[in-house]
């Protein structure tokens, strides 16, 4: 085992260098969850207008951090202003419908007012639905027009190229509004329960990270939309309890090796009202990815995903008679991953990413579909393709590419040339999150480092600064300021597992004393993601824990973080087993450390965290005195077909990988005390999942804490919430590893 420590100067290991008072403020859950923000003006939904001239963006009002509001900034000179004012346009928000509630929990939006808004290819427009209705502000003289009022909600609304229409998915069918002359049109009139147009299934808006289900050609000819038949899906009675009772839920939720929604794609003729089918092929148990026009509206082109996720189809489709023709074919024998690195160019070829090579690597297309060569290669992953500039030839992207252990948690801006083999260039020497404008000659990013909040800036495709658009400047005026003497920076080090390198972070409590010992919680996801380790501005929920006297430890397990197909794909037929080793080798290395006490380590996660949190807490060889477990999956055949079949194949055939992931048969094996949360009315990870573990520990008759939270999802939502359930970690940890442990003295 070899453990290295990484040190830079985005991660000081030494406390905040800013000037140190003698009675720093101490951060209480109380101040955590109160308006304004501890994070500061921070810049939500950031997107250049397609001519880069100006800057939209969502910020939370001061008053009601989950209510947002539209922003803007202009590229030149002038100061932010805002666009939108939620309030003022919908003073009393309703209550959403039930079809908007479990979109917005798919898309992981917690907050209300303007949540999300989009451009018109000419970029005179920006479209917003705000509380079920559309807003549309136009550009020139910033006047914003109400599009609807109804008592349905219009979702999904969208702008077209051009800026002629507007359209939205009303009642399960899609409709457009001529801008012109104000006239309502339905392009689909049958939809109903079972059957919806143009609105993405449950499996694509929650695993398949697609959020539409209808997409405009650039001329505005044809609209491209999907239609899904939810019939043949099984119906799992889900109660949706409540403070002020309970309701049955017919949910039709597709499980593991269970039938999914049949999905078909039509094109729409939006002038002469004509609708043809696409052909997807005879086998209609296909995932549809994703679907993307050539630039000259006259090609579409539809990536189709093998049921097992071993392949990737790309169609190439005849929009006037839905003829389609395989261009390439991606396979894998773990699971091919889906992307947005698709972009169609103006010669008819494309750029397309895959990790034939182990790696996430760009690579150029010709109009048939043969690939012409690698655009980036090596031993570092792409991590997105953010954009292309054909006038001058370059291409941009984010990736993690350093010879050193810092790699995997980065994420700069390069660029490649797009017609003769060249080395990528750095664009930017800091970590961020990029955007774009269409032409790519000017990009947005926000950036944090542990010493720095997010802030926002405008930038040249060159990287000249051009202005910020929310500094966030962490001074006097900062709702952050009383609290940043006792904000302790992260460690970063390593340790090896299995011949890969794991990144682990670490952060001490405040007056940390390295002749004492302190209990540990360690923090974790685990599941297959971005990866959690990351030298950026911590939650201010770490800080609590730190202010309680815990040292806050995060290790990135194999599966975690952007890194190698080889990485991710270790536990390809066997979650909660290579997860858990590298978790044991993190507990272990802290056990090596001499200022953590061995009897006082504990774990907390949510969702596949839970999941981990359990499985650790049942794992003999980890040694947990106490674990906070949230709305874990405990047994995977319960959970949804392509996220579970994608790592675990399905339980008809993996039944060996599917009972070792199983917690039941491991409740015995309780190492300390464990606290269950769950959302009542969690319509991704049901409830089941949690009552089956309550069931069983109470027939063992082995004692657990539990917290259930009436009406929230799959995350719990609100400052008054959130701060219940920080209170109860804080007093479940105290008394089990904190100040009031058994044997424990002051």
């Amino acid at each position: 085992m070899r453990t290295m420590l990484l040190v830079s100067a985005l991660a000081l290991t030494a406390g905040s260098a800013l000037a140190q008072s003698a009675n720093p403020a101490v951060l209480t859950p109380e101040r955590v969850f109160a308006n304004p923000g501890l994070n500061g003006p921070v810049a939500q939904g950031v997107s250049l207008s397609p001519d880069g001239e100006l800057v939209a963006f969502l910020r939370a009002r001061q008053d009601d951090v989950s209510v947002l509001d539209l922003w803007a900034a202009p590229t030149g000179a002038g100061e932010p202003f805002k666009l939108i004012d939620a309030r003022a346009l919908v003073p009393d928000a309703g209550e959403l419908s039930e079809a908007e509630k479990a979109r917005r929990e798919r898309m992981r939006i917690s907050q209300r007012g303007v949540v999300e808004y989009s451009w018109d290819e000419q970029g005179r427009y920006i479209l917003a639905p705000l509380e079920g209705d559309i807003f549309l502000a136009s550009r020139e003289g910033g006047a914003v027009r109400r599009l609807t009022e109804t008592e349905a909600d219009e979702i999904d609304a969208k702008v077209s190229p051009k800026g002629n229409y507007v359209s939205f998915v009303r009642d399960q069918d899609l409709f457009v509004v001529n801008l012109a002359t104000g006239d309502e049109t339905p392009l689909t009139t049958d939809g109903d329960a079972l059957l919806t147009w143009a609105t993405a299934e449950f499996i694509a808006q929650e695993e398949m990270d697609r959020d539409t289900g209808y997409w405009w050609s650039p001329d505005e000819r044809f609209i491209a939309l999907q239609r899904t038949d939810e019939s043949s899906v099984d119906i799992v009675p889900r109660l949706d309890i409540s403070g002020g009772g309970a309701s049955v839920v017919e949910q039709r939720y597709p499980r593991a090796g269970r039938p999914n929604a049949v999905v078909e794609l039509y094109v729409q003729d939006v002038a002469a009202a004509r609708r043809v089918k696409v052909d997807l092929g005879d086998n209609t148990d296909i995932y549809l990815a994703r679907v993307n026009w050539s630039q000259d509206g006259r090609t579409l082109y539809v990536q189709r995903q093998s049921r097992d996720q071993k392949r990737l189809d790309l169609l190439s489709v005849d929009p006037t008679t839905g003829a389609s023709r395989v261009i390439a074919s991606p396979t894998s024998r773990a699971w091919v991953e889906l992307t947005d690195d698709f972009k169609p160019l103006k010669n008819g070829g494309f750029i397309w990413s895959d990790e034939s090579t182990g790696w996430r690597h760009l690579y150029l297309y010709n109009a048939a579909g043969r690939k012409v060569r690698a655009l980036t290669e090596g031993e570092w992953p792409v991590q997105t393709l953010d954009g292309v500039n054909e006038e001058t030839g370059q291409v941009f992207f984010s990736a993690a590419m350093r010879d050193n252990v810092e790699a995997p948690l980065e994420r700069r801006l390069f660029r490649v040339d797009l017609a003769r083999r060249s080395r990528p260039v750095a664009v930017t020497e800091t970590s961020g999150a990029f955007n774009l404008n269409n032409t790519a000659t000017a990009y947005v990013t926000t950036y944090s480092d542990v010493d720095t909040p997010p802030q926002t800036a405008l930038y040249r495709a060159d990287g000249t600064f051009v202005r910020w658009i929310e500094e966030n400047k962490l001074d006097e005026t900062h709702p952050f300021w009383p609290y940043r003497e006792r904000r302790m920076d992260p460690e970063f080090g390593t340790l090896e597992s299995h011949g890969e390198t794991l990144v682990w972070q670490m952060t001490k409590p405040y007056g940390f004393d390295p002749t004492k010992t302190y209990p540990v919680i360690m923090q974790v996801y685990g599941g297959p993601s971005g990866g959690g380790v990351r030298p950026s501005w911590q939650p201010a929920t770490t800080q609590l824990l730190t202010e309680a006297g815990y040292i806050v430890f995060r290790l990135d397990n194999r599966g975690e973080g952007y890194r190698s197909a080889a990485f991710k794909q270790a536990l390809h037929l066997k979650m909660g087993q290579p997860e858990i080793e590298d978790q044991v080798l993190g507990a272990n290395y802290l056990r090596s450390l001499p200022y953590v006490d061995d009897a006082r380590i504990a774990m907390m996660g949510w969702s596949y965290g839970g999941f981990m949190s359990l499985m650790a807490l049942t794992e003999p060889e980890m040694g947990l005195a106490a674990a906070a477990v949230g709305a874990p999956p405990t047994e995977w055949s319960l959970y949804d077909t392509h996220y579970t079949e994608r790592f675990m194949s399905t339980p008809q055939a993996n039944a060996e990988g599917y009972a070792a992931s199983d917690a039941l048969p491991r409740l015995d094996n309780l190492t300390g005390r464990m606290l269950l949360m769950h959302g009542m009315a969690d319509d991704n990870v049901i409830l089941e999942n949690s009552t089956r573990v309550i069931d069983a520990l109470q027939a063992k008759s082995i004692p657990f804490e539990l917290m259930l939270y009436p009406g929230q999802r799959h995350g719990v939502r609100g400052n008054e919430r959130q701060l219940q359930q920080w209170r109860t970690y804080l007093d479940f940890f105290d008394r089990t590893i904190g100040s009031r442990a058994p044997g424990v003295s002051d």
